[in-house]
């Protein structure tokens, strides 16, 4: 389907990128010169979580005035939010776990944000916050390390029994409305078993997955930062050396210090 430095044998099995340098196979294809007038920390954006929100909001076929709700208040989540009020949505409801995280994406993307920590049961919110009729999309910005249902972790995640947890998608599945659209931009790894697909079947659904067409979608967003309609950078909470790589990791998925998004400075971009 396409290549990828770090990710697994699916994408071509390419050791990682995050190096001082790499060495590019095909690098007259791949890299996108950056322009002059964009700033380089709007730039490492546009490689990764900027496209892939953008692309995870374009997934979900929002309509004008549609409700769409996002599982995930992460970069790409942050982004998808944005995304979809340029597409038309007339209602934006971002979901998660962190409240620091759903604070900043209700002040960058004007949307709704709740806690699902502050809910008995976020399927049945949603369907109350609709009218009963459900969302007309739903975006999976988690994937397979979502939490809020201790059956899905503890069978994905702590005895391995599926490819992680499926919490997210099965709340999407049960969100949306009948012939509504399902977008799943987070990250899951072969098949999981507690996935109420028959649900999605009986229901009518669209689901639609993939990895983010980067290069496709840069031109496009590159100009809605001349625009002045977003700056990716905002998100970026935390600067790192490259040599602390290991810390970045551990701030971000434990979600510590109110990390965000942080990014990797190579020592050469240091002085």
């Amino acid at each position: 389907m396409a290549g990828f430095f770090g990710y697994s044998h699916t994408t071509g099995g390419y050791a990682g990128g995050q190096a001082e340098y790499v060495r590019v196979p095909f690098a007259d294809v791949g890299p996108y010169v950056i322009p002059e007038d964009i700033d380089v920390d709007d730039a490492v954006l546009l490689a990764d979580a900027y496209p892939t929100g953008y692309q995870a909001a374009e997934m979900a076929e929002i309509s004008q005035g549609d409700t769409v709700v996002i599982f995930g208040a992460g970069p790409v989540g942050i982004f998808a939010a944005k995304a979809a009020q340029w597409m038309g949505a007339g209602r934006v409801i971002v979901i998660d776990r962190e409240q620091y995280r759903l604070d900043f994406v209700k002040k960058f993307a004007q949307c709704e944000a709740y806690n699902f920590l502050e809910m008995d049961d976020p399927v049945l919110f949603i369907k109350k916050t609709t009218d009963y009729l459900g969302a007309d999309s739903c975006i999976d910005a988690v994937g397979l390390e979502g939490s809020g249902s201790k059956l899905q972790r503890l069978t994905g995640v702590k005895m391995l029994l599926q490819s992680g947890s499926g919490i997210a998608l099965q709340w999407a599945i049960n969100s949306v409305k009948k012939g509504g659209t399902i977008s799943i931009i987070g990250v899951y790894g072969p098949t999981a078993n507690l996935i109420p697909i028959g649900n999605a079947m009986n229901k009518g659904l669209t689901l639609r997955g993939n990895q983010a067409s980067v290069k496709r979608h840069i031109p496009h967003l590159i100009e809605k930062i001349r625009q002045g309609l977003i700056k990716p950078s905002e998100v970026l909470s935390h600067r790192i050396p490259l040599e602390e790589v290991s810390e970045a990791y551990h701030l971000f998925s434990s979600k510590l210090d109110n990390c965000i998004k942080p990014v990797l400075i190579p020592p050469s971009a240091m002085h």
